[in-house]
């Protein structure tokens, strides 16, 4: 019985994530006013789908949640060497994971097993080809070696890829990219990403020197702020149409750093009201951004996973429009009501622990939500 309870939760949160996937982004699509939009979307109530339901699960989790890594000849995951920088929280998952009470010994206890990917890829120095044809030999020489995979076809199985290569890689194995759990940076769903089974691990955004605005909108007096490379058909229309609008400040140029020298990119998260997340290359930078300075997350972009969507309402802390949408962008946000903005910003300053990544492993911060994702895929995958 408590076999089952547990399987129905899982299967729930499946069905709101394929919510998401019939009308990708948006969940539901943007219709109408919106006043609408805030009645429906409930911005003064919880920020999860089911709040009942996640604080006992969570705790069980933490208590029972168990992953076995596959061993490896190399130190790169027992000491990340890059924190910082594109990939960084990729690093830092591992960093996490090796401080943290999940790991077992054990395979006979796990709940998932994790194939260190990249822990054994080699230096970026070697070809693209010698590369992909080690990894792929050392995840060939893990499934002959152990019989863990046959069990499930790989099934309770995953891996962290947030590189190009490993990519490539992978999808050379037979069921690794069609049964396992791909853990990855980035996700649109042209990249072999599946929704509903793989995860989306969110961009880390690391101390600066800036401290975030929090629920003090008194400075916020950009209507909304976006400013990037033009590397995308959303990002090519929202500069023809806002690039030299009055309130909107929509800009050609740099992509958005995370490190401290590009103070004046970060004040402009800091004092606008929302900020523009068009999709393309570095779109979960923006988002992660955004979210660090409280500045309410507008995403245009049709194809891409949403962090921890199965467990959060995006409604309630974002504004989520189709890519074609971007002609109405001002009319949209100025239709918001005060009460109603001010509503979103503050959950958006409230989910910001949840996208936080630590060098220690901290309760409800992004590792332990993406253990907990990964813990509500291991239940769906092990009752249906």
């Amino acid at each position: 019985m408590k076999n089952l309870k547990r399987g129905g939760l899982a299967c729930f949160f499946v069905i709101v994530s394929i919510c998401f996937f019939i009308y990708p982004p948006g969940f539901p699509p943007f219709q109408g006013s919106f006043q609408a939009y805030a009645q429906e979307a409930g911005f003064f109530g919880e920020v999860f789908h089911v709040p009942e339901a996640f604080d006992p699960d969570y705790e069980e989790m933490e208590r029972k949640f168990k992953i076995f890594v596959y061993p490896h000849n190399t130190s790169s995951c027992s000491n990340p060497r890059t924190l910082d920088g594109e990939y960084g929280n990729e690093g830092l998952f591992y960093l996490n994971l090796n401080l943290s009470r999940f790991l077992t010994k054990d395979p006979e206890k796990a709940h998932l097993f994790l194939i260190p990917i990249s822990c054994h890829s080699l230096p970026a120095g070697r070809s693209e080809d010698e590369r992909a044809i080690a990894v792929e030999d050392f995840v060939k020489s893990l499934i002959s070696k152990y019989p863990y995979w046959n069990r499930t076809l790989g099934a309770d199985h995953f891996f962290v890829t947030c590189v190009d290569i490993n990519v490539t890689a992978t999808a050379r194995i037979a069921n690794l990219m069609k049964n396992s759990i791909k853990v990855m940076c980035t996700p649109s769903y042209n990249d072999e990403y599946v929704p509903h089974k793989d995860v989306s691990l969110p961009q880390r955004v690391p101390p600066l020197a800036l401290t975030p605005a929090g629920n003090n909108i008194t400075n916020r007096i950009t209507l909304a702020f976006w400013r990037g490379l033009n590397n995308s058909d959303i990002r090519q229309k929202l500069l023809e149409a806002w690039e030299n609008d009055l309130e909107l400040f929509i800009q050609k140029g740099r992509k958005p750093s995370l490190e401290q020298g590009d103070l004046v990119h970060h004040e402009a998260f800091n004092n606008s009201k929302y900020c523009i997340c068009p999709g393309g290359p570095e779109l979960d930078r923006t988002i992660a951004l955004a979210i660090h300075y409280g500045c309410v997350p507008v995403i245009m972009s049709d194809y891409y996973d949403l962090p921890f969507k199965d467990i959060l309402d995006w409604r309630k802390f974002s504004i989520i429009l189709e890519e074609s949408q971007v002609y109405y962008l001002r009319e949209h946000l100025k239709e918001m009501l005060e009460h109603e903005y001010r509503a979103m910003q503050t959950n958006t300053v409230m989910v910001r622990k949840h996208f936080q990544w630590n060098l220690v492993p901290a309760k409800y911060d992004a590792f332990h939500m993406t253990m907990y994702d990964l813990w509500l895929r291991n239940h769906f995958t092990k009752y249906y």
